[in-house]
């Protein structure tokens, strides 16, 4: 019984003694040998689309879109007007075509919001532009600003002082602006009475693709707005480097403006294609467009014989 005992009591031992030299012999891994999995982590960041108004090679202040990050009123400010500055931040996504048209050296002081208005305070250097471009450069910031939801007019600072007049172009302006200024101005006045404006957005054309400019035109002409947008549109073929697809035989049969809903009932001419009950995308763009800039009304409704069409909203062009 002993030997039995004692006999296993050596192999107990020395199974230990093996399991000791073989923690011994064996290294454990240092720190530094320790690889740890790195982990990669992906930021998705929200980008979209503006509206933003720029210099086209027709010298026309047109309506284009752009990449921005931002989604607070006062920093999509900031962030277009960085892409309308020359030479500004992230000017190489200014599309093909176009150009910005503030001076390389204006700097935004302060931008604020209060309901509807935005306050901007640029630097002097903002009216150091060429004369014949002094004008186009006022319009491209305000039409891009108030195309900011919720945005409808713009206190324009400069060093801290509003600015009531284009200096060059000795041009008094309102203490508030919107886009009422006009754009792309085309006076046709025969005389000082009656004196209309109405902003019509025609086609252009740049290497394959379709983008819109808008003309105020301001003479004499005392018919409802809606009926000089659709005379104009169906008349111009392609005049100025503007172009228009709206059949010239189209015309307003009835309108009516409630809750801020136009409806505009046209005559079958307004179609593309008859039987499909088809209004080209063009057609309807420069319609709406031209719309929403002369009447103060969010949605419009495209009829035929008293039967809706379609729709659009003003969100959705912008």
């Amino acid at each position: 019984m002993l030997k039995k005992m004692s006999i296993k009591k050596i192999i107990t031992s020395s199974i230990v003694l093996m399991i000791v030299f073989l923690i011994y012999i064996v290294p454990t891994p240092s720190k530094k040998e320790t690889k740890i999995p790195t982990i990669v982590e992906y930021v998705n960041v929200d980008v979209k689309t503006h509206t933003i108004y720029l210099l086209d090679n027709n010298n026309y202040v047109s309506k284009t879109s752009i990449r921005i990050t931002n989604t607070k009123t006062e920093e999509i400010a900031r962030e277009l007007i960085e892409l309308m500055t020359q030479e500004g931040k992230n000017s190489d996504q200014i599309p093909s075509g176009f150009q910005p048209l503030i001076n390389s050296n204006t700097k935004i002081n302060s931008i604020s919001l209060t309901k509807d208005t935005l306050k901007v305070d640029l630097s002097k250097d903002f009216l150091t532009t060429s004369k014949d471009l002094e004008e186009k450069t006022l319009e491209s910031l305000v039409y891009t600003l108030t195309s900011i939801d919720g945005v409808n007019y713009i206190i324009l600072y400069i060093d801290g002082k509003i600015l009531t007049k284009l200096p060059q172009n000795n041009i008094n302006l309102p203490s508030t602006l919107n886009r009422d200024i006009g754009i792309n101005k085309n006076y046709q006045l025969k005389n000082t009475k009656n004196i209309t404006s109405t902003t019509i957005y025609y086609i252009h054309e740049y290497n394959n693709d379709y983008y819109y400019t808008p003309v105020t035109t301001i003479n004499n002409d005392e018919r409802e707005k809606i009926e000089i947008i659709i005379d104009e549109l169906g008349s111009t073929v392609k005049q100025n480097h503007l172009m228009s697809f709206l059949n010239n035989k189209t015309s307003v049969v009835d309108y009516k403006i409630q809750n801020k809903k136009m409806n505009v009932c046209f005559n079958e001419n307004i179609f593309n294609d008859f039987d499909k009950k088809d209004i080209l995308e063009e057609v309807l763009y420069t319609i709406s467009l031209s719309i929403y800039d002369n009447y103060d009304v969010e949605e419009i409704i495209f009829e035929v014989n008293n039967q809706e069409i379609t729709k659009t909203t003003l969100k959705s062009l912008e």
